[in-house]
């Protein structure tokens, strides 16, 4: 669904055609048939002179502090109708409750802000922080600054927040800064404006309003404003060839707020004791006027020093208006600034007509932001729904950013196969944290100690000594020392002088887990990397980048020491595949050593030469298991009808709905096994999404039986084409961006927000608990998303690590184009509608496909040899080459009769109830009642018979090049003729 592009002001009742310049001291006039003006005026209207300039006030707001707090922010909503509230400290939930009982008892609706750069995790508990914004610096990729704007909107939008005070655009070029610092994207103002800039279109995107702040730019100081009031003496000409520049960037993209800093700057306004946040010439003559800036424009904390020293009981949020700002925030008393904001209207500084259109600004602000309706927030699932995207996007941000300064002894990366012993030692850790049992976890034979901060410098010669003589090489992390550089970011002498020793001492790669300005104590050694955080997520992306499970991609951000200058990064080029798992090889044998025949086995290869003389698919590849041994493993055929490629056993075949069981089915298998699942609960119990729904109630025993109700299908790509029959232009890009980024074929990506259109239509779609038995894809998406919140893994990253790269499964997983060559990928259909492409190494299925490949009812690939591996565990009863995957007894109950009114398991197709008495048989006459398996629309199928100890796999791809018309393959009934075919081999030798 195209989304509303950030900062555009067009149609009626914008800023742009309401709101005159406040020099001009005129009323402001709208259109009596505009709804935003008219809101705008009915409220306007039934406020007094007192409540009309308390719009322009913004006022403290914590959820930790008590009654006595509650009490007073309760007086200055009932009694001085103040505009807004700033909430800081406390816990989500109390906070949702709070908002609530205050929006209920404001005469006017309150617009509620943040302070929330790296997320409402800056100032909440129970819910986890971003990265801070200097470690997105370091990305080269600004599209996850997009995402990162949109998950801080997400989660303001959950929480009853219209304003989050994000981003700093300051540029960082002072390394000794007390209050910016890691706050910044860094020094580099292009770097600032780019990262700044995609922040803002996310969370305006999800229209919440995004504040940059601290202009004109608060990063070349040596004073917190908190504390003081910080002086620049730089030229107009200096402060435009930097400091401003991110902002005139961010002006340009529609940002819709500016926060004033207190600072002094002479070459804007030398008038003495005049921050820039009271400056009429900063604020009114050069923002407003030479910049053009239309939007809201508030002050920073009125309380801080930099401004309180000078004024207070109100004066300087009169002082404030008059400079030209529209809101203030945190004056020293809500009363005394409307008293001192009538005092200036009585003196003549100020109009009442410039005042009120200030206020008329605020009101049709809030009125965008959607607070002309009520906004009540669910406390249900609040924490869990606030954290639902933030490790994903840590681990991406991670992997991104983490930056590898130098690599001079060649230590990185370490393998399974770095020779000699080695260490890893954790430098101010408290505890086996994250990195130290990912590290271990990798090479189970390095061996781990940990030095603390409370450790004297005494310590450091018997633990430098023992290192040395012990291990050949040594991995150095830091941890938990200060984001800020007072006091050497409190790293302690001991500290510092073990880290150096080591790195002088012995072959060394160190790992900063923090601040990367703190690594101008470490400029010296061989081979370092800066992390920027010191999380979980990060730590274990770090030692994935240390061991070569990934590589570095990050760019320092800020220039820490001369060896160390901003841009530093070795950008590495990713590593040669990882050597196959070594794995249990299926062991292939003549069919009587399992009691087959060969002979009659033989009859498969005239049946699979019928069905590709008769057009029903163009090539396969068969593969049949007898008591754990391969029997019969051929390929025929070619890729199509051109016979040029033919048919191997490493071809690998778009899997279609094989994918429900081969996926979906053993992920909820092993969720069961886990506790995590249970089949009696709901899909609401698991899908914040779906609460408030007809879908939230069903059962996940009924989902996967196929009897929950839901319609069968839904066409998605008819949705997205135009009038014309094309998809439309504006969902759909030849190319990916930030916006487009969703691959659907070759030279085909759609909006990425469009998915969430998709998952509303399936909530929309019809529900008919009363028909029974109908097949439906939208069960598998369902169950899809469930092992996606559960485990905090996309399905295809979930399956991969959990199932098929243990099993040695190296050709089997989703979007195949990233890991092959298209020449091992079995093409399907030419399709003439909605891609109107050869359809190869991109998902079959048009919804998977939009869905971006993965999706819980198709989207694999693989190849027989594989599946057979993975049959096999199975068959097993869950175990393969000694090692459990899935209990026993959940395999016994899912692949059972679950259903009085269908053959399902529970994801598990089955024969039908009465097989051996139907005229076609399915899926042949002879495979028993405990046969489980599926079939895929592509002309695939898998089935396993624990009776007979028979695995049989078909693949192929009968939708080439014409799709599902061609039916042939099953008229013809190739797949249940050849699986027959292995009963009669059992049958003829016995």
């Amino acid at each position: 669904m195209p989304r509303r592009m950030p900062g555009k002001e067009s149609g009626p009742g914008t800023p742009k055609q309401v709101l005159k310049e406040a020099k001009s001291m005129k009323p402001v006039k709208v259109k009596q048939d505009d709804g935003a003006a008219r809101w705008v005026d009915s409220v306007f209207e039934s406020l007094n002179d007192d409540e009309r300039i308390a719009q322009l006030i913004m006022i403290r707001a914590h959820s930790n502090l008590g009654e006595d707090h509650v009490r007073k922010v309760t007086q200055d909503i009932r009694d001085n109708k103040v505009g807004g509230l700033i909430f800081f400290q406390g816990g989500p939930v109390r906070q949702a409750n709070l908002t609530n009982y205050y929006q209920s008892i404001s005469k006017t609706p309150l617009m509620i802000a943040i302070d929330g750069e790296w997320g409402l995790g800056m100032r909440l508990d129970s819910v986890t922080p971003l990265p801070r914004q200097l470690m997105l610096g370091a990305m080269q990729d600004s599209s996850l600054a997009y995402r990162y704007g949109k998950v801080l909107a997400m989660q303001c939008r959950r929480l009853g927040i219209h304003v989050d005070y994000a981003p700093d655009m300051d540029v960082n070029n002072n390394p000794n800064n007390p209050v910016i610092n890691d706050r910044s994207f860094g020094q580099d103002k292009f770097q600032v404006a780019r990262m700044g800039v995609q922040v803002i279109k996310g969370i305006q995107d999800q229209n919440v309003m995004a504040v940059v702040k601290h202009f004109p730019g608060h990063g070349d100081t040596d004073v917190d404003s908190h504390l003081d009031m910080p002086v620049i003496r730089k030229s107009r000409e200096q402060l435009d060839s930097l400091e401003l520049y991110p902002f005139r960037k961010a002006i340009e993209a529609g940002v819709q707020s500016v926060m004033m800093a207190h600072l002094y700057i002479p070459a804007l306004d030398s008038t003495p004791n005049t921050p820039t946040s009271i400056s009429h010439k900063a604020i009114t003559d050069f923002l407003k006027g030479e910049l053009g800036y239309k939007g809201i424009v508030i002050t920073d904390a009125l309380e801080m020093k930099g401004i309180a020293k000078f004024y207070t009981g109100g004066e300087e949020a009169a002082q404030s208006l008059l400079a030209g700002n529209d809101m203030m925030m945190l004056p020293s008393t809500a009363a005394g600034s409307v008293d001192a904001i009538k005092r200036a209207i009585r003196r003549g500084q100020i109009s009442k007509e410039e005042v009120y259109q200030r206020v008329k600004k605020v009101l049709l602000a809030k009125y965008k932001l959607g607070l002309n309706k009520p906004q009540v927030i669910d406390v249900n699932n609040l924490t869990s729904d606030l954290n639902a995207a933030t490790d994903s996007l840590t681990k991406s941000i991670g992997e991104h950013a983490i930056t590898l300064l130098k690599n001079d002894n060649n230590l990185i990366p370490f393998t399974q196969h770095t020779p000699g012993k080695v260490a890893v030692i954790a430098v101010g850790a408290d505890v086996n944290n994250a990195f130290l049992q990912t590290v271990k976890a990798i090479r189970p034979d390095v061996n781990s100690f940990i030095f603390t901060a409370r450790q004297a410098e005494t310590q450091v010669p018997p633990i430098v000594e023992r290192l040395k003589r012990d291990y050949q090489a040594v991995i150095i992390s830091l941890h938990n020392y200060a984001r800020r550089p007072a006091n050497n970011f409190a790293i302690s002498s001991a500290e510092r002088l073990l880290i150096q020793q080591l790195q002088q001492e012995m072959p060394s790669a160190t790992v900063v887990f923090g601040n990367p300005y703190a690594i101008q104590y470490f400029c010296d050694a061989p081979t370092i990397i800066a992390a920027y955080e010191d999380d979980e997520i990060t730590q274990r992306t770090a030692a994935a980048i240390l061991f070569g499970q990934q590589v570095a991609k990050g760019k320092l951000p800020v220039t820490v020491c001369p060896g160390f200058p901003y841009g530093t990064g070795i950008i590495q080029t990713p590593p040669p595949p990882a050597p196959p798992v070594v794995k249990t090889e299926l062991q292939h044998v003549k069919p009587e050593t399992v009691g087959m025949s060969s002979q009659i086995l033989q009859h498969i290869d005239v049946l699979a030469n019928q069905m590709i003389a008769k057009g029903a698919a163009p090539g396969c590849q068969i593969l049949a298991m007898k008591d754990g041994k391969i029997v019969y493993d051929k390929t025929f055929g070619f890729f199509d009808y051109s016979k040029r490629e033919p048919v191997t056993t490493s071809a690998v075949y778009d899997l279609a709905s094989v994918t429900k069981i081969c996926a979906t089915t053993i992920s909820v298998m092993r969720l069961y096994d886990e506790g995590k699942l249970s089949l009696d609960s709901t899909l609401g119990d698991y899908l914040p999404w779906v609460k408030g729904t007809n879908k939230a109630g069903l059962r996940i025993r009924d989902v996967l039986l196929h009897q929950a109700g839901l319609v069968a299908f839904i066409p998605f790509y008819r949705d997205v084409m135009d009038a014309k029959g094309v998809p439309d232009t504006a969902l759909f890009h030849a190319y990916a961006d930030s916006t487009f980024s969703v691959r659907v074929a070759e030279h085909m990506y759609m909006r990425a927000d469009y998915v969430d259109t998709m998952y509303r239509r399936i909530l929309e779609s019809p529900l008919k608990p009363q028909q029974g038995y109908v097949y439906s894809d939208n069960d598998f998406i369902f169950l899809g998303e469930i092992v996606e919140q559960l485990t905090g893994k996309k399905l295809n990253r979930y399956v991969r690590e959990t199932f098929y790269e243990p099993l040695g499964m190296a050709n089997t997983g989703f979007r195949p184009r990233e890991r092959f060559q298209l020449s091992q990928l079995a093409p399907t259909e030419n399709e003439p509608v909605f891609r109107r492409q050869w359809i190869r190494g991109d998902v079959h299925d048009p919804g998977a496909a939009m869905f971006g490949g993965v999706a819980g009812h198709a989207g694999l690939f693989s190849n027989a040899e594989d599946l057979a591996i993975l049959m096999q565990m199975l068959l097993n009863g869950g175990k393969y080459d000694g090692k459990e995957y899935i209990k026993s007894e959940t395999l016994q109950l899912f692949t059972a009769y679950n259903s009085n009114m269908s053959r399902r398991g529970l994801g598990f197709d089955k024969p039908e109830k009465d097989n051996g008495k139907r005229g076609e048989a399915y899926p042949c006459k002879s495979a028993s009642p405990l046969t489980f398996g599926h079939t895929g629309f592509t002309g695939t199928c898998i089935w396993v018979d624990p009776q007979s100890q028979l695995v049989f796999i078909f693949l192929s791809n009968r939708v080439c090049p014409a799709g599902g018309d061609n039916k042939k393959l099953m008229t013809l009934h190739v797949r249940e003729n050849i699986m027959e075919v292995l009963y009669e081999a059992m049958e003829g030798k016995k």
